[in-house]
C-alpha cells in the first residue's frame, strides 16, 4: 500500500538514528582533522594519517558487498553501531590519562574506518527501501540535510571542546550516542530479500562480484558518474588538510574562524536542502543543473583562499547551497536507477574508488603543501577538476542524462 507521507515509522527511526550518531561523528571528524597537525606541525603527516584511515574503505566494500546484497542489512547496521560505540568509549577512556601517540591514533582511526566502511555500504543499500514510494527526492533531501545541519551546530561546539579539553570527552560522547542510535535502529521493521537457508559460499560471492562489475560496465552513464565523482570528491578531500593548515598558520586566522568557515558552508547546505525538499528539480533539467554546479564548485574552490574572510564565508555558503541540491538530485537518481539486488555491489565500487582517490589526492596535496604555497596547491587541484569534469561528464552527457534525467 502506497504511503501518503514520507514520515513513516521506519523513515523516522533511521532519520533520528542518523542525527544522533552524526552529532558525535561531526565533533570527532573535526577534532581528528586537527590533532595530528597540532601535534606534528606537518601537512604531510596529517595527510598520511587521513590516507591510512581511508585504506579499509578501498578494500572492504568490494569484499562485503555481494554478501550485503543477499543477506539482511538491518542487523548489520545496528550491530556495527553497537560495536563502534564500545570502541569509542574504550578509546576515550584511554585518552583521559595518555598523551598523543601517533601509531595508536592510526590504529583507532583504521579500526573505526573499517567498521564505518561496511556500515556505510549497508546503510546506503537499505536506505532506499525505507523511503515510501513516490518520496525519493524528498527522502534524500532530508538525508542530505542531516550532516550539514549537525555540522552547522556542532562545529563551533567541537572547536570549544577540543581547544579546552582535547579529544577524550568528544570520543566518549560519540560512544554514548552510537549506542543510543543502535538501540533506535533495532526497531526498524522491513522485509529484505535473502537467500533462505544459505550461508556464505565463495562460489556465490565470486558470481555476485562479477555480476556487479558486468552491470556497471554495461551502464555507461553510471560508469561516467562513478568515474568523475570519486575524482572531484578526492580533490575536495585532498584540499581539506591544506585549508586547515592555512587557517592554523596564517596571521589573523585560528581554529575558531575555521569553525565559522565550515559552519557557513553547512548553513548554505541546510538552506539548499530545505529548498530541494519543497521544490524538486524537473527531470529534464537535472543534468544541466548538476554540470553547472560541478564547474562552479571547482572555480569557487580555486578562488577560496585568496578572498578576505567575509567573502570566504559567502563563497562557502553559496557552494553549500548549490552542492546539496546537486548531491541530493544525484543520489536519489542513481539509487533509484539501480536495481535493489545490485545496489550494494555497485555502491561498493563507488565507495572503494572514492576512498582510493581521497587517499591519493590527500597524500599528493599534503606532500605538495610541504613545498608550495597552500593557496597555489588548492588552485591547481581545483582547475584540474574543471578539466576532468568537461572530459568525463560533458562529453558523455547523453549517457549520463539517462541516469540523471530519468523519471521515478
Amino acid at each position: 500500500m502506497k504511503s501518503h507521507t514520507l514520515w513513516t515509522k521506519n523513515f523516522t527511526i533511521i532519520t533520528l538514528g542518523t542525527v544522533i550518531s552524526a552529532i558525535g561523528g561531526v565533533a570527532m571528524s573535526f577534532a581528528l582533522g586537527f590533532v595530528v597537525f597540532d601535534a606534528t606541525g606537518s601537512t604531510l603527516l596529517s595527510a598520511l594519517f587521513t590516507a591510512v584511515s581511508t585504506l579499509p574503505q578501498i578494500v572492504l566494500p568490494i569484499l562485503v558487498s555481494p554478501c550485503l546484497d543477499n543477506f539482511r542489512r538491518r542487523p548489520v547496521i545496528f550491530g556495527l553501531d553497537y560495536l563502534s560505540g564500545v570502541i569509542y568509549l574504550l578509546f576515550g577512556w584511554y585518552l583521559l590519562s595518555h598523551e598523543f601517540h601517533l601509531p595508536l591514533y592510526l590504529l583507532f582511526s583504521f579500526l573505526a574506518s573499517s567498521i564505518g566502511s561496511v556500515y556505510s555500504l549497508a546503510y546506503g543499500s537499505l536506505y532506499p527501501n525505507l523511503i515510501p514510494e513516490g518520496f525519493a527526492q524528498k527522502g534524500y533531501a532530508i538525508s542530505g540535510m542531516i550532516y550539514p545541519t549537525v555540522i552547522m551546530v556542532m562545529t563551533p561546539a567541537a572547536s570549544i571542546l577540543y581547544t579546552r579539553w582535547g579529544l577524550a570527552p568528544i570520543c566518549l560522547g560519540e560512544g554514548v550516542l552510537l549506542l543510543l542510535a543502535a538501540t533506535l535502529e533495532t526497531r526498524i521493521r522491513v522485509e529484505e530479500r535473502t537467500r533462505a537457508g544459505e550461508g556464505f559460499r565463495l562460489q556465490a560471492w565470486v558470481r555476485d562480484f562479477r555480476e556487479g562489475f558486468a552491470y556497471l560496465k554495461r551502464e555507461k552513464g553510471l560508469l561516467r558518474i562513478y568515474s568523475y565523482m570519486p575524482i572531484t570528491q578526492g580533490i575536495s578531500e585532498g584540499a581539506d588538510p591544506l585549508i586547515r593548515a592555512w587557517f592554523r598558520t596564517t596571521p589573523g586566522m585560528d581554529i575558531t574562524m575555521y569553525a565559522l568557515f565550515t559552519t557557513a558552508q553547512f548553513i548554505g547546505r541546510t538552506i539548499g536542502g530545505l529548498v530541494h525538499y519543497k521544490w524538486e528539480i524537473p527531470p529534464q533539467r537535472r543534468f544541466s543543473f548538476a554540470y553547472m554546479v560541478y564547474i562552479a564548485y571547482h572555480l569557487m574552490d580555486a578562488a577560496l583562499l585568496w578572498l578576505g574572510f567575509p567573502l570566504m564565508l559567502v563563497n562557502r555558503g553559496v557552494c553549500g547551497f548549490l552542492g546539496i541540491n546537486s548531491a541530493t538530485m544525484r543520489e536519489s537518481s542513481v539509487q533509484n536507477y539501480l536495481p535493489d539486488h545490485m545496489r550494494a555491489k555497485v555502491n561498493a565500487v563507488f565507495n572503494a574508488l572514492f576512498a582510493l582517490f581521497s587517499a591519493l589526492f590527500t597524500v599528493g596535496m599534503g606532500a605538495l603543501g610541504e613545498v608550495l604555497d597552500y593557496r597555489l596547491c588548492v588552485v591547481l587541484a581545483s582547475l584540474s577538476g574543471v578539466v576532468l569534469c568537461h572530459l568525463i561528464m560533458w562529453r558523455g552527457r547523453e549517457d549520463v542524462k539517462k541516469v540523471y534525467n530519468k523519471r521515478y
